[in-house]
């Protein structure tokens, strides 16, 4: 009986998390879902093994629930074979350059008082470029050692864990701080150049997530998103979006972002590269997350060490790769600049619950 009624309630679960993520709604409990693909997958397999090895009766509910759980582990194989590193065992490297950028993003956790911790990493890597989120004024007030390395900064001290710093060895020719959905809530977009002079430009973001504990809907996350993404389309320079995006690739507003901004997902066919929660593997997913446009050739993506966060920080090297002829950004169709306009207006309209903390 406590076999039966473990495998059922357990099917149950898994099933539910495979397809509320389809459930057009912004509600916490149909976003969250789409964060444990890779974990709900591993929870089906077992089931289905389950299913096929111990004593249960062959009846039609039996089968049903194991046909549905077939149709769940495919649903999540599908979503997760993009990000299968399969480019390395064919062989496609990455090039390189003697000119590239080396690029540090990192979410401190704003209560994470270990600050050698990342002016250590930072004195090792050696980033031409360093973004943090959840940075507050204790934080800031750490960080006034890389001052003289960094000749330019961005500081947006925060206490609502939304603080945000921007810190280049590279030119700088301009920085906007954004307050796209609310105001507390920080992007910056920056033009810059790289090593040859080449001018780019870079927007890092920490959009708000849809949890229990945050906000209750996924609108001004998806809302930010989607206000860059339109930014990106209008723009012709070499871009980079970067940050802790509280999202995953394949949710349905991080496509629709993708397909909007004409941007590229280097993890694709090269792995998940997951940086959140640090503190429990097992269930691991990707969220601080990197997008570039066709002008930029990815060199070099890694997660680090753990710097006392519960996020890894996620490094980057990267060069301008100046191509006479570029492929045409994706068409939208009329639908999905529908649901774009509408995702960034009720982002504006949603109201936050943070405050300082």
């Amino acid at each position: 009986m406590e076999v039966y009624l473990l495998y059922y309630g357990l099917a149950i679960a898994g099933l539910l998390a495979s397809f509320l993520p389809y459930i057009p709604k912004p509600h916490w409990i149909f976003r969250a879902c789409a964060f444990l693909r890779l974990q709900v997958l591993v929870l089906l397999a077992v089931l289905g093994c389950m299913g096929f090895f111990i004593p249960l009766s062959r009846t039609a509910t039996f089968m049903f629930t194991q046909l549905l759980i077939g149709a769940g582990m495919v649903n999540h194989l599908i979503k997760l074979a993009p990000y299968l590193p399969f480019k390395t065992w064919m062989g496609k490297s990455w090039r390189v350059s003697p000119h590239s950028v080396s690029l540090l993003s990192v979410n401190v956790y704003q209560f994470n008082t270990q600050y050698h911790r990342l002016l250590e990493l930072v004195e090792r890597t050696s980033p031409d470029v360093l973004l943090t989120v959840e940075t507050n004024q204790a934080w800031e007030d750490a960080l006034k050692v890389l001052d003289n390395a960094y000749p330019f900064q961005q500081k947006v001290a925060q206490e609502n864990t939304y603080g945000m710093h921007f810190y280049s060895k590279l030119p700088v020719d301009s920085c906007q701080v954004l307050y796209l959905m609310a105001p507390d809530l920080p992007s910056v977009q920056v033009e810059m150049q790289d090593k040859l002079g080449q001018k780019f430009q870079l927007f890092g973001i920490h959009p708000p997530p849809p949890s229990p504990t945050e906000e209750t809907t996924s609108k001004e996350r998806d809302g930010e998103l989607l206000a860059v993404g339109k930014r990106v389309r209008n723009s012709e320079l070499p871009t980079l979006v970067v940050g802790d995006f509280n999202n995953v690739a394949w949710s349905r507003s991080t496509r629709l972002f993708r397909k909007l901004s004409g941007l590229r997902d280097p993890r694709v066919g090269r792995g998940l590269f997951s940086t959140y929660p640090a503190r429990w593997p097992l269930f691991r997913f990707p969220i601080d997350l990197l997008y570039h446009s066709a002008h930029i050739e990815v060199q070099h993506l890694n997660v680090l060490e753990n710097i006392g966060s519960d996020h890894f920080p996620l490094f980057c090297r990267f060069f301008i790769d100046r191509q006479d002829k570029l492929p045409p950004k994706e068409a939208l169709e009329k639908d999905e600049k529908q649901e774009a306009r509408e995702m960034i207006r009720e982002g504006k309209q949603e109201k936050g619950n943070r405050s300082p903390k």
